[in-house]
C-alpha cells in the first residue's frame, strides 16, 4: 500500500490529487518553487518541500530536485500530474531505478508514445487506422514536398516529438509548403529540441474525439468512454465534454473498441488517453496517445461515477481492474461539460494576465464541480500556465449540463487579472455550440460574443469599493465581503 505520495506538480491538479489521497488516508507531499511558496496546494498538503527557483527548469522540470525531495520526505510513490515531467521518459526511468512507484505507465509506454513517428508505426502494426501520411524517415524538403503531392493538399506538417499544437502547420498548396516546413521545424526545435517532422493528410470538418483507457498489471485494458474536445483555440482545448454529441452509437462503440486495441497492443499500464480525428464521413484515425491523466478527466469521472486518481493509486499498488470494478459494469450516465478558466485577455490576443488575485469566489452549486488552484491573494505568475480553475457542469442530458455550467460561470468571480470567463460564456451560449454540431474550426469560423464588458467592469468597481471600505475592519479579504455583497454587485 502507498503510504506517502509525492505530487510532482502544482496548482489545481495537486489539490485534486490531494483530495483523493486524504479520503484514502494517504499522506501527501507537495513540492513547490519559491514563486509558489504561499499557494493553496502548498498549504493543504501534509508535507511541503521547496525544490528550487521560480523557473520551471530549476524546479518542476528538475529531475534531481524531485529525487532529492523524495529521499528527504520519505515518499514511496510519485504522481506526475500533467505537463512538466509527466511524459518524460527520463523521469519514469529515474523513478524505476530508484525503486519509487510511478503513478503513470511503464517508461517504455511513455517513450514510445512520446515519439509521434514511432507511435504511428506501432499503431499501423496493431491494425489501428492512422491518417494517411509519411513515416518521417526523410527530412529532405524535396522528398517531403513529393510526399505531400502524393497525399494530396491540404496536408498537416507535424513535429515528431510534438504536442499542444507546437510545430504544427496546415498547408493548402504547394506554394506554401517551403515556408510552412521551415516554420514547423523551427518551432519544433525550440519547443522540443528535435526538429524532425512528418506529414499527414488534413481531414476536412474534423472532430477531436478521445477515449479514456486504463490498463492493469494483469494485461487487461478497458475504456471509460469518450470525450469530445473539438472546441480548440490554436490546437489548445477550451471546452471538453462527455458523451460526444451527435455521435452515432456504432461509431462510439467502434472508436472505444479501437482505443482498447491500441493500448493493449503496447501492454499499456495505468491511465492514458487515445486521441482520434473523426471526419464528416464517420471515419476516424489515430492522432496520438497521452500517457498520463488528462486535464479534462473530471468529465469522465462525472459520467462514470469513478475516481480516476484512486484507480491510478490502486493499480500502482497492484490491484486488477476486475478488483476495482467489484462486479460493477462500466456505464456512461448523464452529461458533463468542462470549461477551462484562464487568466488571459480575449480582447488582447489572449495574452496571459499576470498579477495578484485580489478576490476569487468559485460557486458551490448542485451538479457543478470546480477544480481550482487559486484563492484570494494568490499570484498568477509569468512562469507557469495561467489556468486558474476548471468548472464542470453535470446534468441529465447535454442541455441540462450546459445550463448548469453557464450558471456556474456566471457565479464565478475573479477580481484582479483579466480572465476568459466572458469568452467561455460566449462559447456555451452560441447557437452552433448548443446544437452540438461543431468541429475543430468552430472558434476560427464563429464570432464569440464577450457580452457587456462595461456592466462587468461596473460590478467589479462595486466590489472594489466594498473591499476598500471594509478591509480595515476584517481579518482577511473573505471576511470583508459576503455573498449578499456579491449578489448586489452583480445586480
Amino acid at each position: 500500500m502507498i503510504r506517502r505520495l509525492l505530487i510532482a506538480n502544482r496548482g489545481e491538479i495537486s489539490l485534486r490529487i490531494q483530495k483523493t489521497c486524504k479520503r484514502l488516508g494517504i499522506q501527501t507531499v507537495a513540492v513547490f518553487s519559491e514563486a509558489d511558496a504561499g499557494a493553496p496546494f502548498v498549504k493543504s498538503a501534509d508535507i511541503s518541500y521547496c525544490i528550487g527557483q521560480a523557473e520551471p527548469s530549476k524546479s518542476y522540470l528538475s529531475i534531481p530536485a524531485i529525487l532529492r525531495a523524495i529521499q528527504e520526505t520519505g515518499a514511496d510513490a510519485v504522481h506526475p500530474g500533467y505537463g512538466f515531467l509527466s511524459e518524460k521518459t527520463e523521469f519514469a526511468n529515474a523513478l524505476e531505478k530508484a525503486g519509487i512507484r510511478f503513478l503513470g505507465p511503464r517508461s517504455e509506454n511513455v517513450d514510445l508514445m512520446g515519439d509521434k513517428i514511432r507511435s504511428r508505426e506501432a499503431m499501423i502494426k496493431a491494425g489501428v487506422p492512422v491518417v494517411p501520411g509519411t513515416d518521417g524517415t526523410s527530412q529532405d524538403e524535396k522528398v517531403l514536398l513529393q510526399e505531400a503531392k502524393k497525399i494530396g493538399f491540404p496536408v498537416m506538417i507535424k513535429a515528431s516529438a510534438g504536442g499542444g499544437g507546437k510545430g504544427m502547420k496546415r498547408v493548402f498548396s504547394e506554394g506554401e509548403f517551403s515556408h510552412s516546413l521551415e516554420s514547423a521545424k523551427r518551432e519544433a526545435q525550440n519547443a522540443f529540441g528535435d526538429n524532425r517532422v512528418f506529414l499527414e493528410k488534413y481531414i476536412t470538418h474534423p472532430r477531436h474525439i478521445e477515449v479514456q483507457v486504463f490498463g492493469d498489471t494483469k494485461g487487461k485494458v478497458v475504456h471509460l468512454f469518450e470525450r469530445e474536445c473539438s472546441i480548440q483555440r490554436r490546437h489548445q482545448k477550451v471546452i471538453e465534454e462527455s458523451p460526444a454529441p451527435n455521435l452515432k452509437k456504432e461509431v462510439r462503440d467502434k472508436i472505444c473498441q479501437v482505443a482498447v486495441q491500441a493500448a493493449s497492443s503496447i501492454g499499456y499500464l495505468g491511465a492514458g488517453t487515445v486521441e482520434f480525428i473523426l471526419g464528416a464521413d464517420d471515419n476516424f484515425y489515430f492522432l496520438e496517445m497521452n500517457t498520463r491523466l488528462q486535464v479534462e478527466h473530471p468529465v469522465t469521472e462525472l459520467v462514470t461515477g469513478l475516481d480516476l486518481v484512486e484507480w491510478q493509486i490502486r493499480i500502482a499498488e497492484g490491484k486488477s481492474i476486475e478488483e476495482l470494478l467489484g462486479g460493477r459494469t462500466l456505464s456512461q450516465n448523464g452529461n458533463a461539460i468542462e470549461a477551462r478558466v484562464y487568466a488571459e485577455d480575449p480582447e488582447n490576443e489572449f495574452l496571459p494576465s499576470i498579477g495578484k488575485i485580489e478576490f476569487a469566489s468559485f460557486p458551490e452549486m448542485q451538479n457543478v464541480r470546480v477544480d481550482y488552484g487559486v484563492s484570494s491573494g494568490s499570484e498568477v505568475s509569468l512562469y507557469y500556465d495561467p489556468m486558474l480553475a476548471k468548472v464542470i457542469g453535470f446534468g441529465k442530458d447535454r442541455e441540462d449540463a450546459r445550463k448548469n455550467l453557464v450558471s456556474a460561470l456566471e457565479s464565478t468571480i475573479v477580481f484582479g487579472p483579466t480572465t476568459n470567463l466572458p469568452y467561455l460564456k460566449g462559447i456555451l451560449t452560441h447557437p452552433v455550440f448548443i446544437s452540438g454540431k461543431t468541429d475543430t474550426h468552430f472558434l476560427e469560423q464563429n464570432v464569440i460574443s464577450l457580452g457587456d464588458r462595461a456592466e462587468e467592469t461596473e460590478a467589479f468597481a462595486k466590489l472594489a469599493s466594498l473591499l476598500a471600505a471594509r478591509k480595515k475592519k476584517a481579518n482577511n479579504i473573505w471576511d470583508a465581503i459576503g455573498p449578499m455583497d456579491l449578489w448586489s454587485a452583480k445586480k
